[in-house]
């Protein structure tokens, strides 16, 4: 029996027959309640046993909790199309959701419990995705993408730093763990985004007759991707170090360079390819702002958040909006009401920068954190239906891939 006739025979609920229905709902539902916790605790709120102090919570809670249920929507989707191997359903998909939901928990309540217990149960789910990966990858001969492999590793090893610098020094915001984290998810989105962005624009305008598409991957977008992981490194390793600021400009440039390949101009039209070439921008830029806080020009949080909720925030919405539309066989473009969470997203990524630019106002923090919870609300209530329901029956393409 082959794999398709395998998954066709699948009797289970629908959100259970692939990898991204449950963890996308669920990774959006979390991005609304954990803000929404965020500002409670801005107000002088603390309403839960929090064994971490609210920013490293905070920073946990996206960084690792709601990033960690995006990469495993998208990497239990994506492997079974990489090896042609079934993906996983049923019981154990709802297994690993389990495991996810427990991790949320223990860090809620994590002053009653001990701080190693903690930290089993959160990193259960990671460790579990590695496990998986690795077999499907390597029984699938799938070398291309054991790099993906390597970085879901190294993002479940910051998780563990995280937990143990937390313990330690009771804050963990500024650790190692933190900038490993935000380091790997964003070579993730450098080497993954490198892919699918160019892959997409080029089949959507070639599916409309336009003589100018991107330029196709070559030694240069090598020599990108090296420059990238080379300052990413030193801004986990030694942030510190005088060259660190240059690396960073420098990687800053060479993403700005890579991404105007990709005739982004051309596909200003269609939300689901801008908002992708819009976040890679914002990864470029966020080099550039990280730099200009390692030289005291600007403070570091504002820096900080141009990465996390510019580039990390946008790609992972942008990318789960098109895999849930293109995986349960709906059409590829995105309405008002998605293109209304693409923008109120990138709001919130401007108020988020303004508001540390002005000394943290109060209003402009909240107005940051309400845009942020209307983008991911929208998805919710819009992509629920989706993801709960049966895929559609087949239908022609529209000249765009899934993920």
């Amino acid at each position: 029996m082959t794999t398709a006739q395998k998954m066709r025979q699948f009797t289970g609920p629908a959100w259970l027959s692939h990898g991204f229905r449950p963890f996308f709902l669920l990774a959006a539902l979390w991005a609304v309640g954990a803000m929404l916790l965020w500002m409670a605790m801005l107000s002088g709120g603390t309403p839960l046993p929090l064994r971490l102090d609210p920013i490293s919570w905070h920073a946990h809670e996206f960084l690792f909790g709601y990033l960690g249920a995006v990469i495993c929507g998208f990497v239990l989707t994506a492997v079974p199309n990489w090896t042609g191997r079934l993906p996983v359903m049923g019981t154990p998909l709802l297994g690993l959701a389990v495991l996810w939901t427990l991790g949320r928990v223990a860090m809620l309540v994590s002053d009653l419990l001990p701080w190693q217990a903690v930290a089993l149960i959160d990193l259960s789910l990671p460790v579990a995705l590695v496990v998986f990966t690795a077999r499907e990858v390597l029984t699938g001969r799938n070398w291309r993408n054991l790099p993906v492999v390597g970085l879901i590793g190294l993002h479940g090893t910051a998780n563990a730093i995280f937990h143990l610098e937390a313990a330690r020094l009771g804050s963990a915001f500024e650790g190692v763990g933190m900038r490993l984290g935000l380091a790997t998810a964003l070579v993730l989105i450098a080497l993954i985004g490198g892919r699918i962005i160019p892959s997409f624009t080029r089949n959507w305008l070639a599916a409309r007759g336009a003589e100018t598409l991107p330029t196709p991957f070559g030694r240069a977008d090598g020599g990108v991707l090296a420059m990238t992981v080379a300052a990413l490194a030193a801004f986990v390793a030694v942030p510190d170090a005088k060259a660190a600021p240059w690396l960073m400009a420098a990687a800053g440039l060479a993403n700005l360079w890579r991404l105007s390949r990709w005739c982004g101009w051309q596909v200003r039209s269609e939300p689901l390819l801008w908002s992708l070439h819009l976040a890679y921008g914002m990864l470029a830029l966020g080099f550039w702002a990280e730099a200009a806080a390692q030289q005291d020009l600007i403070a570091a949080a504002p820096a900080r958040h141009v990465w996390l909720a510019g580039a990390v925030g946008l790609m992972t919405l942008a990318v789960m909006s098109r895999a849930s539309l293109g995986h349960t066989g709906r059409t590829l473009h995105a309405g008002p009401t998605t293109t209304a969470a693409y923008l109120s997203l990138v709001g919130s990524v401007i108020a988020r920068v303004t508001a540390g630019l002005a000394g943290n106002p109060m209003l402009l923090l909240h107005l940051s954190a309400v845009l942020w919870i209307a983008a991911f609300a929208v998805f919710a209530l819009v992509y629920a239906p989706i993801l709960l329901r049966p895929r559609l029956a087949p239908r022609r393409p529209s000249g765009q891939g899934a993920a």
